[in-house]
């Protein structure tokens, strides 16, 4: 049997060539689109969610301590020995109470003193004024010479000096003796008590202390960038601050109103020392104590409110992602008003877009977009956030 020819074999070879070549669907160059090379990006799968309308309140809040209007430290002005004490520790006082009694017998004699020389001058005066009256008829008749009425009339110019003089020293007595006797210079609460009747006390000894309670005040520090809202707030009206201790999470706590802006910013921490007075007549707040402050310097009417991981901040600006109608990704600047917890007040939104907050990482401005819920429906409908056992058991499956 003769061996097949050249020929018949590459026949052959064709047959079975075009045989895979029609298999296979054709030739290459009628790949259907979508391969690697020219092929249409499919959808960024997005969340969006509908921006809000609201008043929005901005609040600056800090951490204060109370701190009392005046204390004053009471200390004798004179050494004496207590003779008695009037008030008890921890006890209201009004300004003017008696307090303490201390030992008066040597002022009082100086006083008395004072007072028996005043008599002893008055009558003095008495006496050559009525020599001059009497001389001054006397020098008209030409019984006296004007020399003798001349020295009448310098005795009584004396004897009125001292009067006065002695009237000037009765009147220091009457103050040295009333160091003897301590009253509240201001109404406030009473500390401790740290002498007794008996005790020697000097210049320098503390008697007790007198703290003001009503009204009292919270000092604390607002970062400067606050500093404008702050004055422009004060400039507006009285600016309300809210005070709770901080034991107290959660409670009401009582309205004051700022009363003191300081006149720098401390270069060191970048803050401002601010301070706000407050009504105290429950003894709320208590000197040395705590607290947290809150105050509103402003109210953003109706402002469009989104949440804060929806905001991209880059080189060019920042902005949002919204979805327009032919499903494309926009970018929308927009300013930031106000953030507090995980939402931010904006301006450049009318408050009808869909805003996107997922996804935004894949994007590009005119990108085609698909919204998770169209796109995972099972996975949204689950609304209560518990996860049903059968469900879950095929999908640990698959």
């Amino acid at each position: 049997m003769s061996k097949p020819s050249i020929g018949v074999i590459a026949a052959a070879l064709a047959i079975v060539g075009a045989t895979a070549w029609y298999l296979s669907g054709g030739s290459s160059s009628s790949a259907p689109a979508g391969g690697k090379n020219g092929a249409a990006q499919p959808p960024t799968v997005v969340s969006v969610i509908k921006p809000l309308r609201q008043d929005v309140p901005v609040v600056l809040q800090s951490n204060g301590t109370v701190t009392p209007l005046s204390t004053v430290d009471l200390h004798p002005q004179t050494t004496s020995t207590v003779r008695t004490v009037h008030i008890k520790e921890g006890q209201f006082v009004k300004k003017g109470d008696l307090m303490f009694s201390l030992d008066d017998r040597s002022d009082a004699a100086n006083v008395d003193k004072a007072h028996a020389q005043i008599a002893r001058d008055q009558a003095a005066l008495a006496d050559v004024e009525r020599q001059y009256k009497r001389s001054t008829e006397l020098v008209a008749q030409k019984f006296l010479a004007q020399s003798a009425l001349d020295t009448l009339k310098s005795q009584v110019d004396s004897a009125r000096a001292l009067l006065t003089a002695d009237q000037a020293a009765l009147r220091a007595s009457g103050v040295s003796a009333s160091y003897n006797t301590i009253r509240a210079p201001m109404s406030g609460r009473v500390g401790a008590i740290n002498v007794y009747p008996g005790s020697l006390v000097q210049l320098a000894t503390s008697l007790t202390t007198i703290t003001q309670l009503d009204p009292i005040s919270v000092s604390f520090t607002l970062p400067e960038a606050a500093l404008g809202e702050l004055i422009a707030a004060q400039k507006r009206g009285k600016v309300a601050v809210q005070a709770s201790p901080n034991s107290s999470a959660g409670a009401a706590g009582v309205i004051g109103a700022i009363s003191f802006i300081d006149n720098t910013v401390d270069a060191m921490s970048g803050t401002i020392r601010v301070k706000a007075q407050f009504d105290n007549r429950d003894s709320s707040l208590w000197p040395g104590q705590y607290v947290n402050t809150r105050i509103t310097v402003q109210t953003l009417t109706g402002a469009v409110v989104i949440p804060q991981t929806a905001i991209i901040i880059n080189t060019r600006g920042t902005f949002v992602y919204v979805v327009d109608t032919d499903q494309s990704a926009r970018q929308v600047p927009v300013a930031r008003l106000h953030a507090w917890g995980l939402n931010a007040a904006v301006s450049g939104l009318t408050g009808d877009e869909r805003v996107i907050t997922d996804g935004k990482q894949n994007l590009r401005p005119g990108g085609k977009v698909k919204l998770a819920e169209t796109a995972d429906k099972p996975a949204a409908a689950k609304t209560d956030g518990k996860t049903d056992a059968k469900t879950a058991g095929k999908d640990g499956a698959a």
